[in-house]
């Protein structure tokens, strides 16, 4: 049956049961008092005449209380037939935005009108989802879109250097070696980099507790040489900050955001400051660098797949396109909060805030 016709005889029964409780309320406090034989008072009394007998009522009110109850669940099955029709309505509305969704179209929202109540509650929910559910798969398929095309470059690369090879058999093999060694070495980071996008988005890793601060200094004595190289100067300093979560995931998280304030900074005399802090509930890593002024709707793209804040030309170290989308799907994982701000000196401030892990106990 139905959840529609359940309702409805719900209702028909429920009023059935109230109007045969009334009846026998009738028969408890009033017919009960009725006596079973006639009885006559003689005049001259308060009260005299004949009064009816029990039998006689019995038999005119019998049928009379039949027909009311029957009349009771004719009522009651089309009364609750309509009630319970107008109830469903919202659910319907919400029922076929679920098999259009199905199908594949996401657009399409409920929008429910009316008061709020636990149906519009389930509705606005639904929506929420709904647009979720959309931009998710709008960027899924926008990051598997530019995946292939970027895992297509070092692949085209490679055919065409075997194709000159073959051609030329005379070329400088030592150097085709190079080339093809660099393109793969390319292809590999991009693939592990895919690779740690996708295992940060499922939460694949378990959590223990990690100090922020001590991740912020490994990152940096990582890449310290790399910033002497590039003339690059480090600052580190700030709070203890513990947390929990990933420790390999939450050092790639910091590697990444240093390795970019490297990268993306001034040509001389460049400077990136790390530091780490507490707020109430939350724990701060802050990475800021100097560099070219960005501007604000540059900053907010920087977080997309495969977006470089540069020209897209490949140099030794341009990275493959997915630093701060890692470091983005890495807090997200973690439940926290990433923002980045463009200084007004030049270069970025980029904000990562966790939540804090819960005081140790004494054992």
């Amino acid at each position: 049956m139905s959840v529609r016709l359940k309702l409805t005889l719900s209702y028909a029964g429920f009023l059935m049961l109230a109007g045969v409780l009334l009846l026998a309320a009738v028969w408890m406090f009033l017919l009960r008092y009725v006596p079973e034989r006639a009885l006559i008072v003689p005049t001259g009394t308060l009260t005299h005449g004949v009064f009816p007998v029990r039998s006689n009522l019995l038999h005119v009110f019998a049928p009379r209380a039949a027909a009311v109850l029957a009349f009771l669940l004719v009522f009651g099955l089309a009364g609750g037939w309509l009630l319970a029709g107008r109830m469903l309505a919202p659910l319907t509305r919400i029922t076929g935005a679920t098999r259009m969704a199905t199908t594949g179209s996401l657009s399409h929202r409920i929008r429910l009108p009316g008061r709020k109540d636990e149906f519009r509650e389930l509705a606005d929910a639904f929506d929420v989802m709904l647009a979720r559910l959309e931009a998710h798969v709008a960027e899924q398929q926008r990051f598997a879109a530019n995946a292939a095309h970027e895992l297509r470059t070092p692949l085209a690369i490679s055919k065409a250097l075997l194709d000159v090879a073959r051609t030329d058999p005379n070329r400088d093999t030592g150097e085709l070696l190079d080339r093809l060694h660099a393109v793969n070495t390319r292809a590999i980071d991009l693939t592990e980099a895919l690779l740690l996008l996708s295992r940060a988005e499922q939460r694949s890793f378990s959590r223990e507790r990690v100090d922020l601060s001590l991740v912020a200094e490994e990152a940096t004595e990582t890449l310290l040489p790399f910033a002497e190289k590039r003339g690059v100067t480090i600052e580190t300093g700030g709070d203890i900050a513990p947390t929990t979560g990933s420790q390999a995931l939450l050092l790639q998280l910091t590697t990444n955001l240093v390795h970019n304030a490297i990268v993306h900074n001034l040509a001389e005399q460049g400077m990136v400051w790390v530091s780490t802090s507490v707020r109430p509930g939350t724990v701060v890593l802050t990475v800021e660098n100097t560099g070219e002024k960005l501007p604000p709707e540059l900053v907010s793209t920087l977080t997309e797949p495969f977006q470089r804040g540069t020209e897209r030309i490949h140099t030794d170290h341009a990275g493959v396109g997915l630093g701060l989308a890692i470091v983005k799907t890495i807090t997200r994982a973690h439940d926290g909060t990433l923002t980045l701000t463009p200084r007004s000196a030049g270069g970025i401030r980029i904000t990562v805030e966790l939540p804090a892990a819960a005081p140790q106990t004494e054992s």
